[in-house]
């Protein structure tokens, strides 16, 4: 599976701090045996998370997932970004990622993680500090494969 991994994060594009999430992400895919064909840094700016996201599913990734800007701060707009360009929203992901993100501390209740279809990607937006990206990332595990293919428009047998 090939795919391709967004950081967004006003200050790590600005370089003000290195980025821990993404290195994370990409990591954990590797661990899974997905080849990260694709990986970016952006700011907490629509335009910006859209451009990367479409970019990526043109380049032929069928999974992207992106860390940071799913809280409630002013500038965390991950979720809305996604939203604009989806075809569909799968809200399964996000419940299930905040339900057994719940076990692990009371502010996953803040959390906007979710997931969606955008052209022929599936797109995982995943919380921004690193070990809950790869949390959050494991809890949904099982059901990305299925998902991707029929993202891709790659016959299933359901």
């Amino acid at each position: 599976m090939q795919v391709g991994i967004i950081t967004v994060s006003d200050r790590a594009s600005q370089g003000v701090y290195d980025d821990l999430g993404g290195p994370a992400l990409r990591e954990a895919a590797e661990g899974y045996g997905w080849s990260v064909s694709a990986e970016a840094i952006v700011p907490d700016e629509l335009m910006r998370i859209q451009d990367a996201i479409r970019s990526f599913s043109a380049q032929g990734c069928g999974l992207i997932l992106t860390t940071g800007g799913t809280g409630v701060a002013e500038r965390d707009v991950t979720p809305e970004a996604i939203r604009a360009i989806m075809r569909v929203e799968i809200p399964g992901f996000g419940e299930l990622m905040r339900m057994k993100s719940l076990a692990l501390t009371p502010n996953a209740i803040l959390s906007r993680c979710l997931a969606a279809i955008v052209d022929r990607s599936l797109v995982i937006a995943l919380p921004g500090k690193p070990l809950g990206a790869v949390d959050c990332l494991g809890f949904v595990l099982g059901a990305i494969p299925h998902t991707v293919k029929l993202a891709q428009r790659v016959p299933t047998s359901c």
